[in-house]
């Protein structure tokens, strides 16, 4: 699944696209995605799109007069064109923007979402609830620390609920905890203070990483271009079970955390 540095890679790529454009036409082929696409959006045409933003995994563009909500979902991908080629099975929506590029979303597995929104789409239900970004200045380890006391669920889930912070995946908490030094399966009230506070610097520097080099190349995952992202040939954990750490040469391991596979040095994590 595209992660928030996927995200905001694609953010990235999409932004000069369509940001300060007007919207021609918007082509819906499939209507049935995660949830069904909302009539609205095919009334859109001369809307000028204001700016394209990020909020979680979620991308915002954001138009004139209301807001379309875009997740990416399994398998979610745009692609820009000045010529479009013929749509295939898995090209579900495309957006024509006036005198400019076709923006063409496809999703192999249809579990992305698109949403329509007139209020503000920060207060939207898919959004309202969730936690700081971790770029934000309320995000360190002192908020970590105040936020997990009397927490049992092992750190590696309290990192990955959105209601704590927005963005760190399955891969990232995984690289974030190694770098941290912390065992992704210790209870998240019993880490002190200072050991939050290196998580959550592991954390920015993790993502910010990862973003600077296109995110993680996931097998369905590619950027705007139609580029994979390589941070990928960075991982120092992610499935890497059975091969040397980098810090020690002990084994990696692998076990299943919140249903999802970890990896994590048993000497340098604890």
């Amino acid at each position: 699944m595209p992660e928030l540095p996927e995200v905001e890679t694609t953010r990235r790529g999409l932004s000069p696209l369509a940001a300060g454009g007007r919207i021609q036409s918007v082509t819906v082929r499939q209507p049935q995605l995660r949830w069904p696409v909302p009539q609205a959006v095919l009334s859109l045409h001369d809307q000028p799109v204001l700016a394209i933003e990020r909020r979680a995994k979620w991308l915002i563009w954001r138009l004139e007069r209301g807001s379309l909500l875009w997740h990416l979902g399994m398998s979610g991908s745009f692609r820009g064109w000045l010529e479009a080629p013929k749509p295939g099975p898995h090209d579900h929506i495309d957006v024509q923007i006036a005198q400019g590029h076709l923006i063409r979303y496809t999703d192999p597995r249809r579990f992305g979402a698109l949403l329509w929104t007139e209020a503000d789409p920060l207060t939207h239900p898919r959004l309202a609830g969730l936690g700081p970004e971790p770029f934000d200045e309320a995000f360190d380890g002192e908020y970590l620390w105040r936020l997990s006391r009397g927490r049992r669920a092992p750190v590696k889930s309290f990192i990955m609920d959105g209601r704590v912070v927005v963005g760190v995946g399955n891969i990232y908490a995984c690289e974030s905890l190694f770098l941290a030094g912390i065992h992704p399966g210790r209870a998240a009230g019993r880490i002190g203070r200072q050991r939050y506070q290196r998580l959550a610097e592991a954390i920015r520097r993790i993502l910010a990483q990862a973003i600077e080099v296109g995110g993680t190349s996931l097998r369905d995952f590619t950027v705007g271009d139609g580029t994979p992202g390589y941070f990928g040939q960075s991982l120092q954990a992610y499935g890497r079970e059975g091969l040397a750490c980098s810090n020690c040469a002990q084994p990696l391991r692998r076990v299943v955390i919140g249903q999802r596979s970890t990896f994590f040095c048993p000497r340098c994590q604890h």
